[in-house]
């Protein structure tokens, strides 16, 4: 029993120890990681894609970890390696510079799941394996000073893996080497990288390499093949395809009524009384020009976007094998559309003629990306033109919408007339789609609350599955309860096949006719929202001058500095310009940019469509450049343009082996 007793005693502190020690492990490489002046050596160096071209990248190395990052600076975080799970071998080149490979030994992710301030999608890149890493330096020195740096953090790294035994009885002192390697590891590296440093961040000078490293087979002539793909294209990327990034942040409004209802305040009383004396009830608003305190601040091009920000579930509806269950895919993906909301009763800008936004969504689970490519093709009336695309997943939309605002008093409605048009590329499939309209009341006298109201409906000709919605309006004497209600039905020819009821903005349900069977359609809580895809979008710096974000910059930012004074002043610069072009362009027509109008359908259409399914055997795959929306095909050397990806550290959280 004693022998017994003491056997315990020795497990509790063997596991106690254990603890300590993992909590101490994890509480060193967590200091390295936060700590800025724990850093080895940072530099450029390129790193070759998967595609086999070389981008220049800013890494950083500290112990345990090397931090890849697109400039300098550590806001566009590409990816970070851990360097406990890999090898170092030198790789021969026919090149200039100097070659050096990180690998897994066992073909395993190398890649960490998060940034080091948390980050989960790393900046747009090429794509990046998932296993290796092959680098070039700029010389062989700097490529042997890398080695050496590297070895050094491999070796702390493995040092930082000692357990409790080497130490006695819980005493973990042993791991006082351990605690000197940071000085150790920065002492040497002072000596050794003296005057071996390359520093070119500011250079912008694209280099063609004309030879592919020593990994290539030979031609059938017995000489090496001379690829294109093997350039270095880190200013390609730039010149070719946009450049998209995550965007900094999105404002969500409050879930229920809380968000659709305002108290106006008495000075902007004044401003309503006084836009009303201009009108009269059954008025079109579409010339009225609005004060700036009931402007959402961006325009109307990027509210059309949030539909997109759940476009994955129309990724897996293509996947569905019956119209039925694509169908209620389809209406879920729609319902996603619906729960961002701003905070209090916002109008969006109305866009400019020739106003142009453009953004995109990352698929990790699929490895693909949706586009958003919306313009202003009219002003008189308001038609704004929009078009989808992510091929690889097989789906597409295009549409138009007429923005028409009527007033009836004490209330008044937007309407949004017009309708989409979503294409299955692999099946064949059209589902026409048209929206609700937006109705504002108590604006002379009760609460200015804001609702959504009118029948929809989603409409398949092929499978003649349909869907038809009804958003209904709070009656007067109505409670909570009453506001967002929809209820609806999806049919498949004659025969109802399920009822849909619920509230646009929480549970929508869905019970089958057959059996009765209900269950939640639709519900945005906190796991949906969590799982809204990631928006890519242009840096505003980077934009053209008719871009929706940097157009409305001025007047965006004083309404968010509050200052409704200058928001009025940049709004009026903008709608005078607006006004004068008009008199400039006298009776000549208007050619928008990237869509054109079908005087058959009485529709606009995108100019450079792509509804050809996807060729996993031919297309690479898509990206954007001044709004047009391509593919690269793999059949093509990379001449003219380069693609975009997704950044290959945050897709290893949904494919650890890269597959």
């Amino acid at each position: 029993l004693h022998n017994k007793g003491r056997l315990l005693r020795n497990k509790d502190v063997q596991k106690k120890n254990y603890r300590q020690e993992k909590k101490r492990v994890a509480k060193e490489l967590f200091s390295a990681l936060k700590d800025p002046s724990v850093v080895i050596m940072s530099n450029w160096l390129k790193i070759r894609g998967t595609l086999k071209s070389w981008t220049k990248l800013w890494c950083v190395l500290k112990p345990g970890i090397l931090l890849i990052y697109k400039t300098p600076g550590s806001d566009h975080w590409v990816g970070t390696i851990l360097l406990n799970a890999c090898k170092l071998i030198e790789r021969p080149s026919k090149k200039d510079g100097f070659c050096f490979k990180l690998y897994h030994p066992l073909d395993k992710s190398i890649w960490a799941m998060k940034g080091p301030k948390g980050e989960s999608v790393g900046s747009i890149t090429q794509p990046l394996p998932s296993n290796y890493l092959i680098f070039r330096a700029a010389s062989e020195s700097d490529g042997r000073c890398w080695m050496d740096a590297l070895e050094l953090a491999l070796s702390c790294s493995s040092l930082s893996k000692m357990t409790a035994k080497s130490g006695r009885d819980g005493d973990l002192s042993g791991s006082s080497e351990s605690s000197h390697i940071l000085q150790l590891l920065q002492s040497s590296l002072n000596q050794i990288s003296h005057g071996h440093l390359f520093n070119d961040a500011n250079s912008d000078k694209s280099e063609r390499e004309a030879h592919e490293d020593s990994d290539n087979g030979a031609n059938e002539n017995g000489g090496r093949l001379t690829e294109e793909s093997d350039m270095d294209q880190s200013d390609d990327v730039c010149l070719q395809a946009t450049v998209f990034v995550e965007e900094a942040h999105e404002e969500m409004g409050e879930a229920g009524e809380a968000s659709q209802v305002e108290t106006v305040s008495e000075e902007n009383k004044g401003l309503i009384w006084t836009l009303l004396k201009q009108l009269r009830p059954g008025m079109d608003l579409s010339k009225v020009v609005l004060p700036t305190f009931i402007l959402e601040p961006r325009s109307f091009l990027d509210k059309l976007s949030d539909y997109y920000y759940h476009a994955d579930l129309l990724s897996q509806a293509v996947m569905e094998e019956s119209p039925y269950s694509r169908m209620k895919q389809v209406l879920r993906w729609y319902l996603s559309g619906f729960y961002k909301k701003p905070k209090g009763l916002k109008k969006p800008y109305n866009p400019i003629l020739g106003e142009m936004f453009r953004c995109c969504w990352l698929h990790p689970q699929t490895d693909s990306c949706t586009f958003y490519i919306a313009e202003q093709v009219s002003h008189h009336p308001p038609v704004s033109a929009f078009y989808i695309s992510n091929r690889k997943d097989g789906f597409c939309i295009t549409g138009s919408i007429l923005a028409k605002s009527k007033f009836y008093g004490n209330s008044l409605s937007a309407i949004l007339d017009g309708k989409a048009r979503l294409l299955f590329l692999t099946r064949d499939e059209e589902y026409i789609i048209t929206m609700p309209y937006a109705h504002c009341k108590g604006i002379l006298y009760g609460t200015m609350t804001l609702e959504l109201g009118g029948k929809i409906t989603i409409e398949c000709e092929k499978t003649q599955c349909y869907t038809e919605l009804e958003y209904k309006l709070k009656p007067f004497l109505g409670s909570s309860c009453n506001v967002n209600q929809i209820s609806g039905k999806i049919r498949l020819g004659e025969d109802v096949l399920a009822t849909v009821d619920g509230h646009w903005d929480s549970k929508v349900h869905l019970t089958e006719k057959r059996t009765g069977q209900q269950e939640v359609l639709w519900y945005p809580g906190p796991d949906i929202r969590r799982q809204r895809l990631k928006r890519q979008v242009v840096q505003v710096d980077q934009q053209e001058a008719f871009e929706s974000e940097r157009l409305w910059q001025h007047v965006t930012r004083a309404i968010n500095d509050k200052d409704q004074m200058r928001a009025t002043q940049e709004k009026f610069v903008l709608e005078e310009a607006q006004r004068q072009e008009a008199r400039e362009r006298a009776e000549r027509p208007w050619n928008p940019r990237l869509f054109t109008f079908n005087s058959d359908t009485n529709e606009w259409h995108y100019k450079y469509p792509n509804t050809e399914a996807w060729d996993p055997e031919h297309c690479l795959l898509q990206f954007e450049k001044d709004g047009v929306i391509q593919t690269k095909e793999k059949s093509q050397r990379q001449r003219s343009s380069f693609a975009y990806s997704q950044n290959w550290a945050a897709q290893q959280k949904v494919s650890p082996t890269g597959s």
